[in-house]
């Protein structure tokens, strides 16, 4: 793959890829080969152009404090988001509306990023929702959503310069697709064991009985990669050959009486079953204790838990978003409790300002809860709506 260097913008350096028709991966079947070591010259170069203070004690660090100085140039900018309001970038397709309200049960655990350009290329946008739970939830939440945008902007960049490619032979455009998603998922797979083994040694959080879900997903060009950690859910909305919109279910809400959950966690000697007063709520327990109770399979944190079945690997998919595609929602389990996909997709369509479409939603979600689970605290509900033609 070829890189060129182009004059900075916004304060950040950018690599656009050329002659992407041309490029050769070294995909083996399904996968990329796991590429290690020290970043190429490209990063280091990305590195040392977007920010002089930059000093970097070695290669990797450098490449980390590049993607995080990123960040903050995005802010200043507002082409990031991490609280309720939307982002739309002057010439980008793209619109996104974000909203989170606090439940019933204390402080707001949940919370969320949009970051339009994201590292710096006009073709993608990263999105993500973090749903927090313990006593120190909202600290996880809020850490997990700050270190993943930085961390897999700079595996990405890695594994991008580390893959050989051989530009003189021409590749389908199916091949192509797959081997941009296969960097993807390489990269979020590095990611989140990264960012998990982060946070066991961060000592101003306390993650022993305290976690967070995390959904994400990268958006480059036409393609969605889509990556999840626990029991939020994004739904895409796509029109039928009727001309009607159809409710597409993109990820798998990972609850511990998942068939193939409950085998990991009963083979790593961890227990699933539901309290006397919480039929059909499924929960993992220690092996000889009566906590810590969790109400999902994968979270990051957790480390009580973190020996008998419980993991933080995601599940990384991808879709080529078509014309036909409209949105996707991305939503913590406050709004899936009470809302089907098919509801969902009506609220956000129907709501005239696209602007408020996520607060409409949560807003929806909130009367649900007060109609359907009287007597059970509303629980934090955020949600993103990301709409792929911003003429909508």
């Amino acid at each position: 793959m070829v890189f060129q260097h182009v004059p900075v913008y916004m304060g950040c350096a950018i690599f656009n890829t050329i002659d992407e028709k041309t490029t050769k991966s070294d995909v083996r079947g399904n996968h990329v080969v796991a590429l290690m070591g020290h970043f190429s010259s490209m990063f280091n170069g990305l590195a040392r152009s977007f920010s002089m203070k930059i000093r970097r004690k070695n290669e990797k660090c450098g490449g980390r404090e590049a993607a995080e100085a990123m960040a903050k140039e995005a802010k200043r900018n507002d082409m990031m988001l991490c609280s309720s309001g939307i982002v739309h970038v002057d010439g980008s397709n793209n619109f996104a509306s974000v909203f989170s309200k606090r439940g019933q049960k204390g402080v707001n655990q949940d919370c969320c990023i949009v970051w339009e350009e994201f590292g710096c290329q006009e073709d993608m946008i990263f999105c993500g929702v973090f749903d927090g739970h313990g006593p120190w939830g909202h600290f996880v939440a809020k850490r997990v959503r700050e270190s993943m945008p930085s961390s897999l902007l700079c595996n990405w960049q890695e594994t991008l310069a580390q893959t050989s490619v051989d530009s003189g032979i021409d590749v389908e455009e199916e091949k192509r697709q797959l081997y941009r998603f296969n960097v993807w998922k390489h990269s979020y797979l590095k990611t989140c064991a990264a960012i998990d083994q982060e946070l066991e040694q961060y000592r101003k959080i306390d993650s022993f009985y305290s976690g967070t879900t995390a959904l994400s997903i990268v958006k480059q060009g036409e393609l969605i990669v889509v990556a999840n950690v626990g029991d939020s859910r994004a739904v895409l909305a796509t029109t039928s050959d009727d001309g009607s919109l159809v409710a597409v279910q993109l990820t798998v809400d990972f609850k511990p009486n998942l068939p193939q959950e409950a085998e990991r966690i009963i083979e790593c000697q961890g227990r699933v079953f539901c309290l006397e007063d919480e039929p059909g709520v499924h929960r993992v327990w220690l092996p000889d204790a009566e906590s810590p109770g969790l109400a999902m399979s994968r979270a990051f944190g957790d480390y009580c838990i973190k020996g008998h079945g419980l993991i933080s690997v995601p599940e990384v998919t991808h879709r080529n978003i078509s014309t036909r595609d409209q949105f996707v929602v991305l939503a913590t389990d406050g709004v899936w409790d009470v809302i089907s996909n098919k509801e969902a997709v009506e609220i956000v369509s129907s709501t005239a300002d696209k602007a408020k479409a996520a607060k409409r939603l949560v807003e929806s979600a909130v009367r649900a809860w007060k109609r359907k689970r009287r007597g059970i605290a509303v629980d934090d509900i955020s949600a993103i709506c990301l709409f792929f033609h911003s003429s909508l």
